[in-house]
């Protein structure tokens, strides 16, 4: 059938597995929707037997693709494993004899060589290079040529740390959420105090400002309008250089917001408040432009002048989205269309119209990559030997600044999400466009690769939310349902040769989500580069066994080990069972409260019982403190490269951050860290918690880092 092999050439998959042995064929409708937002017609059957014919020998003609990977150390795919030299790149092989190869490298000069019949060529450094080549019968073309290391590295020793949600983490310095300046406390006393490892946060890409008139910013961090740009909100004011210059009224003015800023602090923390981002956001704006009022020394004005080349264009389409914002409303799709497009007269005459305005939020920019900077140099300070590890969203708003500034990179009208699974019969749309496969290698990756090296320059280590998303997604027509949707293929080797490139460039490891239905040979591919996995307690079961829980000696070393998530239960919920009834009272139950409550108990049970026979739980039951520490001695007895402790379970928080399924019905992504009552904890009172404490002593004894961290001094706060 044309229109089938039409969409295999495009990567766009005509059916799914969703288990094994179960085939699920996708919609004619989604393939040719996926085929159309490639620029692919296939509206009729006449319509798709001429692409295919023109794809074909389009195909049939090419001497290259358009990016073409080369792994520098070991064997790839391809090529033979006794030759073990990074010679030329594999696809080069199939190139005729007496080809003319010329690679201009990315630092400079060039190499240039003829094609043997056995494809061997020149050692090349790691980079990006511009490949052109000239066959025999006249025949040119060129290609990007990325040349990377086959795998990241790994940690060299075993490590814990923290996770947290940062905007949950408030001290009785925050302005109403947690900032930069609270995540450099937390890293600073959790690895001397702790010997953590690592801290993990949320991301922290610049979000979708909220209008004036308009609703509320979207609270949630993964849809995101930038994930190039970090988000100011979380900039520490008074950390700011400037903070100390400011004088008479402008000084004055910031102090009053201070004082705000402290009643919205006190609303969280004392009257059981939520979160509010948007009124800390406007807070902090407010003395922002007062800050950017205050004249920039000559070694400040250098560092960020520095700055604004070392980002280049990237930062100045953002810090214009940002300002065309504030006039227009923060989804581009409204706008005037002569500012639709970033590259118009138009943008280009209201660039310079707001050059002000886009300067601001240019510093902005800076002011938060120095924060993040100096937080990821307090961890490595304190002795950890990762630091900060980044999280990046799957994908960005339609409405936000990446959609605008990458508009050519993103396919039109559709969405990305999930299909049906045994989780959720409905499937689900997540409501960010995708990148378009076919322009992410015609750039040679160029938004990924600068997305990645943006995120990278102040981390010891990334999690890529949704990992499986490197190698597919699920594109929905925009809207239909979730269940009309399709997979689209991404090249996973290019995908990951740009990923494993920029990681060993910045020094840092790789943790990908992979948790939930993965494609098999997924988990293979991203073990082979060095890409750690994420395993959580509850899941690891022999699924194709016994399905009782996984012994500890069977989980993958290659992991961060976890007893929970942001998306997930606290770990003192899912125990008492309370996980249950809050998905009840909202709803979102499919089967009666007693069945489900029967399992949730039994699960616990099983795992609780396991825990007593292998001696970490003494007498097969105790207090609610001894079986989340009990939870957490058998994560180290596994060989899990890392091990990630969700800070909530330390003082036994039972509210999720996040919900699955709810929008209004939940208050996602606005909680802050509570003890087991539901009060709310400062990051002063967690580093005097006599049971966070208790839990984290657990990891110093089982690392054998002698006796446990300090107790909390005399008259401490109990948690």
């Amino acid at each position: 059938m044309a229109l089938a092999r039409l969409a295999a050439s495009y990567g766009v998959a005509t059916s799914h597995s969703p288990s094994p042995g179960r085939t699920v064929p996708a919609a004619d409708a989604a393939v040719i929707a996926a085929l159309a937002a490639l620029d692919v017609d296939a509206s009729t059957p006449e319509a798709a037997g001429s692409a295919l014919t023109a794809r074909e020998a389009a195909l049939a003609a090419r001497l290259l693709p358009p990016t073409v990977v080369v792994w520098t150390d070991g064997p790839g795919p391809g090529r033979s494993a006794a030759s073990g030299t990074p010679a030329a790149p594999t696809p080069l092989a199939g190139l005729p004899p007496g080809t003319y190869v010329r690679v201009e490298l990315e630092g400079g000069g060039a190499e240039e060589w003829e094609t043997a019949p056995d494809g061997g060529g020149p050692r090349l450094p790691h980079g990006v290079h511009r490949l052109s080549v000239r066959a025999p019968d006249g025949r040119e073309a060129a290609a990007h040529l990325i040349t990377a290391p086959r795998r990241i590295r790994t940690p060299e020793s075993r490590s814990y740390g923290l996770l947290v949600q940062l905007y949950s983490l408030l001290s009785r310095r925050s302005w109403g959420m947690g900032d930069l300046g609270d995540l450099a406390e937390l890293a600073a006393w959790s690895g001397r105090d702790l010997g953590t490892g690592f801290v993990q946060v949320n991301p922290l890409h610049a979000a979708v400002p909220r209008t004036p008139q308009g609703p509320g910013s979207d609270p949630s961090p993964y849809r995101p309008s930038s994930r190039r740009f970090p988000d100011p909100v979380h900039l520490r004011i008074e950390d700011v250089p400037e903070f100390a210059q400011l004088r008479g009224e402008a000084r004055d003015r910031v102090d009053e917001l201070r004082r705000r800023a402290a009643r919205l602090r006190e609303a969280v923390l004392r009257d059981g408040g939520l979160i509010d981002r948007d009124a800390v956001w406007a807070l902090k704006r407010e003395a922002l432009e007062l800050l950017h009022e205050v004249p920039l020394g000559p070694g400040r004005r250098a560092a960020y002048s520095a700055f604004l080349a070392e980002q280049g264009a990237p930062l100045e389409d953002h810090a214009t989205w940002s300002a065309l914002a504030e006039a227009y409303g923060p989804d581009w799709h409204a706008w005037p269309a002569a500012l639709r497009d970033p590259a118009s007269p138009g943008t280009a005459r209201a660039r310079r119209e707001l050059m002000d305005r886009v300067d601001f939020h240019s510093r902005l920019a800076w002011l938060t990559d120095t924060q993040l900077a100096a937080a990821q140099r307090a961890a490595r300070e304190a002795g950890m030997g990762i630091g900060l590890v980044h999280d990046l969203a799957v994908g960005v708003h339609p409405g936000g600044a990446d959609a605008w500034a990458q508009r050519r990179h993103f396919a039109p009208d559709m969405t990305v999400g999930a299909p049906p699974d045994a989780f959720n019969a409905r499937g689900q749309d997540w409501g960010l466009p995708p990148w378009r496969p076919d322009r992410l290698a015609e750039s040679g990756y160029a938004p990924y690769r600068a997305l990645l090296r943006g995120l990278l320059r102040n981390a010891g280590a990334l999690r890529i939310d949704h990992v499986m998303g490197l190698f597919r997604l699920w594109w929905i027509p925009q809207g239909r349902e979730p269940t009309e949707g399709t997979y689209v293929h991404y090249d996973a080797e290019a995908m990951l040769a740009v990923l494993a490139l920029e990681a060993h460039r910045a020094g840092a490891l790789v943790i990908g989500e992979d948790l939930g239905t993965v494609e098999p040979g997924v988990r293979e591919a991203l073990r082979e580069h060095g890409v750690l996995g994420t395993s959580v307690l509850w899941f690891e079961r022999d699924w194709e066994g016994t399905g009782r829980p996984l012994p500890a000696a069977a989980w993958r070393a290659d992991c961060v080990a976890t007893a929970t998530t942001h998306d997930l239960p606290p770990t003192a919920a899912r125990l008492t069972g309370e996980h249950v009834q809050l998905r009840h009272d909202l709803g979102l139950l499919t089967r009666p409260l007693a069945e489900e409550r029967a399992e949730a108990a039994a699960d616990v049970r099983e795992w609780l019982g396991l825990l007593s026979r292998l001696g970490m739980l003494p007498g097969g039951t105790g207090s609610e403190e001894d079986e989340i520490r009990a939870v957490h001695r058998f994560l180290l007895a596994t060989p899990a490269r890392m091990i990630g402790v969700w800070l909530p379970d330390a003082v036994g928080d039972r509210r999720p951050q996040n919900l699955p399924g709810t929008w209004d019905q939940y208050p996602n992504w606005r909680l802050p860290v509570a003890d087991a009552r539901g009060r709310p904890v400062t990051l002063e009172e967690l580093a005097a918690s006599p049971r966070l404490h208790g839990l984290m002593a657990v990891f110093r004894e089982g690392a054998g880092g002698g006796p446990g961290p300090r107790t909390a001094p005399p008259g401490a706060h109990a948690v």
